[in-house]
């Protein structure tokens, strides 16, 4: 099996989210299993979501991404029912190739308990989608060494993680798809995980939080293109788990 990610791009505000949700959800999401996909995620930015502001959020006049489809298909080159369901919304999309690292999962870190909850709920917490770029000057395999090697475990150490998903991009597979090196989906306990700083670095005082920053920091530097990371809050919806 291979898996294809479509990011959306739009307005951004909750309300406009709240539809895009009830849209992906009653719309998209049966067409696309109808069309034979394997496995499907959906994360949306919604009014869930929105109360945890964006880590990395656009400049004044760049349309955040606003939705996440994950397809797990027998070969990515059987997405067109997928691509079609997404058209139908009527927004800016692209769709990439992926290689996916599940690096934490529910259960697998102190800050949450495993899955209970069915195929097709929204899960606990929010999540964070992140498009990544590879710095100019990097060599590939550096790059992958600092940011699978050093960044993940550095993150997981310092951040209240429920879930760490990285995917890699293979290559776009939409005509004109913006550049990304990869797309991180990580998940966390609330809302409020990613508003107060305090909580979203582990920090217990100010000296602490400035000094988890700082590691944080100089991870992130040696292996991201800081000047073109993007991140949006989410809601996460596993609508059918492969295995």
């Amino acid at each position: 099996m291979e898996k294809v990610i479509t990011l959306l791009w739009g307005e951004g505000g909750p309300d406009a989210g709240d539809t895009l949700r009830q849209r992906l959800l009653r719309e998209t999401v049966p067409r696309i299993i109808a069309s034979g996909a394997r496995g499907l995620s959906v994360n949306v930015h919604d009014s869930d979501a929105a109360p945890a502001p964006s880590p990395a959020p656009p400049p004044d006049g760049e349309d955040p991404h606003v939705a996440e489809v994950s397809v797990w298909l027998d070969c990515y080159e059987r997405r067109a029912g997928v691509e079609g369901a997404v058209a139908e919304l009527g927004l800016r999309w692209a769709s990439y190739l992926v290689v996916e690292s599940l690096y934490d999962d529910y259960g697998t870190t102190p800050y949450a308990a495993p899955r209970v909850w069915p195929d097709g709920s929204r899960s606990p917490g929010v999540l964070t989608v992140a498009l990544i770029h590879r710095p100019d000057g990097l060599g590939y395999r550096d790059w992958i060494t600092r940011w699978h090697g050093t960044q993940s475990p550095v993150s997981g150490e310092l951040q209240p993680r429920t879930r760490y998903v990285r995917n890699e991009v293979v290559r776009s597979l939409s005509e004109g798809a913006p550049p990304v090196g990869g797309i991180v989906e990580e998940g966390w306990p609330s809302t409020g995980h990613v508003a107060d700083p305090l909580l979203f670095f582990n920090a217990t005082s100010p000296e602490e939080l400035q000094a988890n920053v700082g590691r944080m920091i100089a991870s992130v530097d040696a292996c991201l293109d800081m000047a073109r990371l993007r991140s949006s809050t989410m809601s996460e919806y596993l609508i059918r788990s492969v295995g």
